[in-house]
C-alpha cells in the first residue's frame, strides 16, 4: 500500500514539475515575444548592404534569404504547428510544398510587381496563421465549431501571406533595378534553404520528443502555448498598426 502511494505521489510530483516547466515556458513567451517582435526584420547592416548593392549578388541574397527564414520566429512557429502531428515524410513534404508555393508566389509578385500592403496588417494575418494551426491541432474547430477546415488549402493561403510578409520587409528598402530579378529569386532560394534547415531541426526535436513518451499527453498544453504566442504577436502588430 505504502509503495503504491509513493509511486502515485512521485507521478503527481513529476506531472507537477512538467506543468510548472510548461507554465514557465509560457511566461517566457509572454515576456520575450514583444521585444523579439520589435527586432524582427532586416538588420541595419543587411539593409545597408542591400541598398548599396548595384548589381547581381546571388550568394549574398541567398544568405540573406536563409538568414531571414531561420530567424523568422513567426514563420517557424507556423511550420511547427503544421508538422506537429505529421509523422509520414510524404505528408510533411506535401504540406511544406504547399506553404513554399504560397510564399514564393507572393514574395516574387510583391517585390517584382511592386504590390504594396501595410506590413503590420500582413504580419497580423501571419500571427493569426499561428493561432489557427495551434487551435486546429487542439481539435478546436471540430469541438467548438462542429467542422474541420481543409488544412491543405489553409496552409497554401497562409503561405501567400507569409510570402507577402517577406516582401514587405524588402519593400522598405531602396532596391537597385540592376540585377533585381536575379537577386530576388536568389533571396527566395535562400528562404527555401533556410526553411529546410530550420524544419530539419524542428523535425529532429519532435522525433526525439515522441520517442521519449509523453508527447500526446502534453500536445494540448504545447499548442496552447503556441496559440498564446500567436495572439501576442497579433496584439503587437495591431498595436503597431494603430500607433503608426
Amino acid at each position: 500500500m505504502n509503495l503504491s502511494i509513493t509511486k502515485r505521489s512521485a507521478t503527481r510530483a513529476m506531472a507537477t514539475r512538467k506543468m510548472a516547466a510548461m507554465a514557465l515556458a509560457l511566461v517566457l513567451v509572454f515576456l520575450l515575444l514583444p521585444s523579439i517582435a520589435g527586432a524582427h526584420g532586416v538588420s541595419k547592416r543587411d539593409a545597408s548592404f542591400v541598398q548599396a548593392n548595384q548589381g547581381t549578388a546571388v550568394g549574398a541574397f541567398m544568405y540573406l534569404g536563409a538568414k531571414h527564414m531561420v530567424t523568422g520566429y513567426d514563420h517557424l512557429m507556423f511550420l511547427v504547428g503544421v508538422v506537429f502531428f505529421l509523422y509520414r515524410l510524404k505528408d510533411i513534404v506535401q504540406y511544406v510544398s504547399l506553404f513554399t508555393l504560397g510564399h514564393s508566389i507572393t514574395l516574387l509578385f510583391g517585390v517584382l510587381g511592386r504590390v504594396h500592403a501595410n506590413s503590420y496588417l500582413i504580419d497580423g494575418v501571419i500571427a493569426l496563421s499561428v493561432v489557427y494551426k495551434a487551435f486546429d491541432n487542439m481539435g478546436g474547430f471540430k469541438t467548438f465549431l462542429g467542422f474541420e477546415p481543409n488544412t491543405k488549402i489553409a496552409v497554401l493561403v497562409f503561405g501567400l501571406f507569409h510570402g507577402f510578409g517577406l516582401a514587405t520587409k524588402l519593400q522598405e528598402l531602396v532596391l537597385s533595378q540592376n540585377g533585381l530579378v536575379t537577386n530576388i529569386v536568389s533571396f527566395n532560394v535562400g528562404v527555401e534553404i533556410g526553411q529546410v534547415l530550420a524544419l530539419s531541426a524542428v523535425l529532429i526535436g519532435l522525433s526525439y520528443w515522441r520517442m521519449q513518451g509523453g508527447f500526446l499527453r502534453h500536445a494540448f498544453a504545447t499548442n496552447t502555448a503556441l496559440m498564446s504566442g500567436g495572439f501576442i504577436l497579433l496584439g503587437y502588430q495591431l498595436t503597431g498598426y494603430l500607433t503608426s
